[in-house]
């Protein structure tokens, strides 16, 4: 018999400032290179030869308009142990939902 779907959780998104995404990333310890890899966001060589994202860069910059999406940024707290309300938590290996018994 199968189990009704869940309701969705309600979760906080707001759009993060340029300063909150770059105290983020740095209170989880990633360069921004490491964060945009996290987050898919894509990576190039910079001028002196290393890795860098004109991406991330521009996410954090206060003079550029580009935010976050909030619900990207949610994802980020999360990946990160972030997030003020919620963790990630692999499945049981029985595939079961611990929760609905």
């Amino acid at each position: 018999m199968s189990q009704p779907p869940r309701p969705a959780l309600a979760l906080a998104m707001p759009v993060p400032t340029g300063d909150q995404l770059k105290a983020a990333r740095t209170a989880a310890g990633l360069s921004q290179a490491q964060a945009a890899e996290l987050m898919g966001y894509p990576l190039q060589t910079g001028s002196r030869g290393g890795v860098q994202s004109r991406t991330w860069q521009a996410l954090e910059s206060m003079s550029d308009e580009r935010n976050m999406q909030g619900p990207v940024f949610a994802m980020f707290l999360l990946l990160t142990g972030q997030h003020p309300d919620f963790v990630l938590a692999a499945r049981p290996a029985d595939g079961g939902d611990s929760a609905t018994g």
